[in-house]
């Protein structure tokens, strides 16, 4: 069985659009949200490191969709298994890259996101939306 869990919005009436998050902190906090209500129904320990992994990426993307993607139009967290799905959909259809590296090899300033969400996700995918946009789904391991 699949949980989800959404940020609301304290503007809105529960059962109405949902919020999305506008801070990554806020992401933050709906996953470890999502995981503490996950260890505390099946009666299991969270991995503290597992739990660290999925905080930073959704910090990632969702940094990263703030940045370059025209900000956040969607944001989902689902416990599915062993792993969190967290999916951050923003306005832009441009894919995500590695950034460039310099003459010496090393990385110009920022573009360390993106290979953080793919090192710590076991998979990564970006899908289009239909309205224009993108999906980014990434199912990080709790264990």
């Amino acid at each position: 069985m699949c949980d989800e869990h959404m940020i609301e919005s304290l503007f809105e009436p529960p059962g109405a659009n949902r919020a999305r998050p506008c801070k990554p902190a806020e992401a933050r906090r709906a996953v470890e949200r999502a995981v503490a209500e996950r260890c505390r129904t099946t009666h299991t320990a969270c991995d503290a490191n597992a739990l660290s992994d999925a905080l930073l990426v959704a910090s990632e993307l969702t940094t990263n969709a703030i940045l370059h993607g025209g900000g956040v139009t969607d944001f989902r967290v689902d416990i599915d298994g062993p792993g969190v799905r967290l999916s951050v959909s923003d306005r832009s259809d441009e894919l995500p890259v590695i950034a460039p590296t310099d003459p010496h090899g090393r990385l110009r300033h920022g573009g360390h996101g993106w290979p953080i969400v793919c090192r710590l996700s076991r998979d990564v995918r970006v899908s289009d939306l239909p309205a224009g946009g993108k999906c980014i789904t990434a199912v990080v391991p709790l264990a």
